[in-house]
């Protein structure tokens, strides 16, 4: 792609967002509702309109229905920051969504027809020469209010507001809609791209995980899934067991086979978990303290613990209840596979202000360092 007449070129790193359990009640936070689809950042220098998705691939041929709407409602320079969404008749509709991510032109712009996209716009970047990353983000939000008050659907315009009243009663109203919480972000605060900058607010918890293995169900391999073994990366990248997800039916757990069978192939040369083995009679870590699948305890002697590695290269959501140390109290439970995302954003850090809140909660002292 060419050099395109802006202050910086794509792709960038977006800003991210942590969890926490609750709305911060002090003054100076933007409140916005946390829209449920694909992240993207587009940029537009006059006819050329590129989008970039949150693993920082362009994203255009899979949205090709809004590349006229976005030339049509955006400045003609310009960078903004938002949401690819698509509504369907009972609110968003994230299924539809991955079904855009296929090979074939002509699925794709099928899809787009039948179920065309929207763009959600919350954030600007860059207008003409100018650099807007440095600037507050409540000035951000002033003009891109400026610049998108012509814009028509299927472009829009996030709503915003100051009031934690108001944004309280939007996590109540917008769940019925698909929408799945709310964002805050700091008033006087710059775009820090790369940073968990933001605090999402969402309806259950959730976390987003690496699949780097699975077992077979205990009727034997070959015709189902047991379950997904899930890893967090650490600050200096190594990846950690932290629990399973097995909420499946009988026909998912068949239909996993084909799912997961290409990330098989060739899965221990490199894996982070090759020397399992090694160190499974330790208990539950190894030497350096990293968390292994197969490990032994007390509540697993005598189970079988065999599981098969998986390149770890596919990232799932999943909903669960608390954590205990690092990894998680509970099973957790499938909710979907998310192919926008990419495997080294799973950290532990996404996790860290929720279980501070917990022991928060229950113990009435305050952690914070």
């Amino acid at each position: 792609m060419a050099q395109l007449k802006l202050p910086f070129q794509p792709p960038i790193e977006p800003m991210l967002a942590k969890a926490v359990d609750k709305l911060p009640a002090d003054d100076g936070w933007l409140f916005e509702p946390k829209w449920d689809g694909f992240r993207a950042i587009v940029f537009r220098d006059g006819d050329t309109v590129y989008t970039q998705s949150r693993d920082l691939k362009p994203l255009d041929r899979y949205f090709p229905e809004l590349a006229e709407p976005l030339r049509a409602s955006l400045p003609e320079r310009c960078v903004l920051d938002g949401e690819v969404v698509i509504a369907g008749t009972k609110g968003l509709d994230f299924e539809s969504l991955l079904l855009r991510i296929h090979p074939a032109d002509s699925r794709v712009r099928m899809l787009a027809g039948e179920t065309p996209a929207s763009f959600i716009a919350w954030d600007l970047l860059a207008l003409d020469a100018e650099d807007l990353r440095g600037v507050p983000q409540g000035e951000r939000r002033s003009r891109l209010e400026a610049v998108l008050g012509v814009a028509r659907a299927p472009i829009h315009l996030t709503p915003a507001t100051r009031e934690v009243a108001t944004a309280a009663d939007w996590f109540e109203r917008f769940e019925g809609a698909g929408l799945d919480g709310v964002v805050a972000k700091r008033i006087e605060a710059p775009y820090q791209p790369g940073k968990r900058a933001m605090l999402k607010i969402k309806h259950q918890r959730t976390a987003d995980c690496v699949v780097a293995g699975f077992r077979w169900h205990k009727n034997g391999p070959g015709t189902h899934v047991g379950s997904l073994l899930l890893g967090l990366f650490d600050d200096a990248g190594t990846l950690h067991h932290v629990g399973v997800t097995s909420s499946f039916n009988w026909e998912r757990r068949a239909a996993l086979v084909a799912e997961i069978a290409l990330l098989r192939k060739k899965a221990m040369e490199s894996h982070p978990w090759r020397e399992w083995a090694e160190w499974s009679s330790l208990g539950s870590a190894d030497a350096s303290g990293q968390r292994l699948p197969g490990a032994t305890s007390r509540w697993n002697r005598g189970k079988d613990l065999s599981w098969e590695p998986l390149r770890p290269e596919r990232v799932v959501e999943v909903a669960y209840d608390h954590l205990q140390g690092d990894r998680f109290r509970h099973g957790t439970t499938f909710v979907r596979w998310r192919p926008d995302k990419p495997p080294e954003d799973c950290r532990y850090d996404q996790l860290e202000e929720t279980a501070a809140y917990e022991l928060e909660r229950i113990f009435g002292v305050s952690l914070a360092s």
